[in-house]
């Protein structure tokens, strides 16, 4: 279903690509239609607006020069690394600049000493693995979409994957950004030394959604490669036992480099697109990873197994060799596509609760199935809370899309309710952007608006992302009150 969010004026596209051609070459300026379109959304492509141009510097310089043009002109610009985003937060806008950083791939320095590597914002997670391992190291963080996603996006959403439990998300692995604000001026974030003059802002940079400066450099932190790893692969009769027991495994002290989980519906999409022997009469399977020294292996997987066993696990696997350990893991980070082959198309949400909710959570989401007619598989980044409830629906069907709309709303709020938040590594973006109004209360949001003017007065990094206007807040708040939904079509600017 395409929505657009702003039409085009041809005037000012025709200005805005000839201010931008003298920066960059003629053939890395894009403005006509079957040039533009594949670029008009990202991962969440129920919505979708052709950019009035895409620029695509191949160097910081470039960045700088396109940005001060954009300024000079007024223009908006959404950066965007690979595409691979959940949330919208790449849907360009219909009177802007979509910022393309994917010819900016190279690996600048890799420091074997200081465990760090220095990187251009498309280079993807999994090269800098790559690149690291000769020297026995690797980046933690490990999205499900590693493959693809690159690292300025990484940046952008702060990205956790399977592993974040034990290693932590982009934020805790990143030490340095170098970025460049919508006025063209350098800056920098963070320090390869332990401690940076002035405010740390580093975090603040890091998930901001490209709302606030363009990542242009980033300097990762690297670890040594694990001697040893293992998995439990566990089944359970019931979705709550299995949730009680992520929260069990967590209380009893032990700290696994990966916990996940899959409900039925998941798992048998999975099996039947890996083939990586999955218990398909189990109601839910967790998969509980312990890596180290063999000895701490040994231990760890024993300690988790006996958990496991007192929560009430039906049958416990414990990989017997790597080949059959990478094979549980490629189940579960096919979850996405092993879904998109049962189903015209789905939608990926991602909110984060208390661990022992999660058996509350899943209990909601099933009478929120009945609800409304969708079917939805879930999966979990279940030792930190953060669940990726999968619904599908047909986009083709307009009402399937406001129904799918309607069910993820609840859920986000529900996860309010329990404590949690409404996003743990998508974003917020376009997605997600009515549930802040729910989230934070007016002073809140207040605040973030303040934050972003002081980088970005004009309002034109990412504009319509992220935070939403008090006037939109006050609408969504009565459209609610009234049972109603605020499409997200209606995208005001910052």
């Amino acid at each position: 279903m395409n929505i657009a969010v702003t039409g085009i004026n041809f005037i000012r596209q025709a200005e805005v690509a000839a201010r931008l051609r003298q920066i960059l070459p003629a053939e890395a300026v894009l403005h006509a239609e079957e040039d533009t379109r594949s670029y008009e959304c990202d991962g969440l492509s129920a919505y979708r607006q052709l950019p009035m141009v895409v620029a695509l510097p191949s160097n910081e310089e470039e960045v700088r020069q396109v940005l001060a043009a954009c300024h000079e002109l007024k223009a908006p610009v959404v950066a965007r690394g690979a595409g691979t985003g959940l949330s919208g937060g790449a849907l360009p806008m219909g009177d802007g600049v979509l910022l393309s950083l994917a010819k900016m791939r190279r690996i600048l320095a890799l420091d074997p000493v200081a465990r760090t590597a220095r990187v251009q914002p498309g280079v993807t997670n999994l090269a800098i693995s790559d690149a690291a391992a000769p020297c026995g190291l690797f980046y933690a963080p490990d999205p499900s979409s590693q493959i693809a996603c690159s690292i300025g996006g990484n940046v952008a959403e702060n990205s956790g994957g399977v592993h974040c439990l034990k290693y932590g998300l982009t934020l805790h692995n990143v030490l340095r950004v170098r970025a460049v604000t919508i006025e063209g001026e350098v800056v920098e974030f963070g320090s390869e030394a332990l401690d940076s003059p002035g405010l740390d802002l580093l975090a603040l940079m890091i998930g901001s959604e490209g709302m606030l400066a363009v990542a242009t450099e980033i300097t990762v932190r690297l670890l040594p490669r694990p001697e040893a790893a293992r998995v439990i692969l566990a089944s359970f009769d019931d979705v709550e036992k299995a949730g009680n027991a992520v929260a069990e495994v967590i209380a009893a002290g032990v700290v696994p480099s990966g916990l996940e989980m899959m409900d039925r519906p998941a798992a048998r999409a999975v099996e039947e697109f890996v083939h990586a022997g999955y218990d398909l009469e189990a109601a839910a399977l967790l998969l509980c990873e312990a890596d180290g020294t063999p000895e701490e292996v040994e231990e760890g997987i024993a300690g988790m197994a006996e958990v496991l066993r007192r929560a009430g696990a039906t049958a416990i696997r414990v990989s017997g060799s790597e080949a059959e350990r990478q094979r549980f893991w490629a189940g579960r980070k096919a979850a996405f596509p092993a879904v998109g082959r049962i189903s015209p198309d789905y939608y990926c949400m991602d909110g984060t609760i208390p661990r022992k909710k999660l058996g509350e959570i899943l209990k909601f989401i099933a009478e929120m199935e009945k609800k409304y007619g969708l079917r939805c598989p879930n999966v979990f980044h279940a030792g930190d809370g953060n669940l990726h409830p999968l619904i599908l629906f047909d986009a083709n069907d307009p009402a399937q899309l406001e129904r799918t709309e309607r069910f993820a709303g609840e859920v986000l709020e529900k996860c309010i309710e329990v404590g949690g938040t409404i996003t743990g590594e998508h974003g917020v973006g376009v997605e997600k952007i009515n549930q802040m109004c729910v989230q934070f209360a007016r002073a809140e949001i207040e605040r973030f608006q303040g934050v972003k003017r002081a980088f970005d007065p004009g309002g034109l990094l990412n504009p319509g992302k992220n935070i939403p206007t008090l006037h939109r807040c006050a609408e969504f708040g009565r459209m609610r009150a009234r049972g109603g939904q605020l499409p997200h079509s209606e995208l005001p600017r910052f």
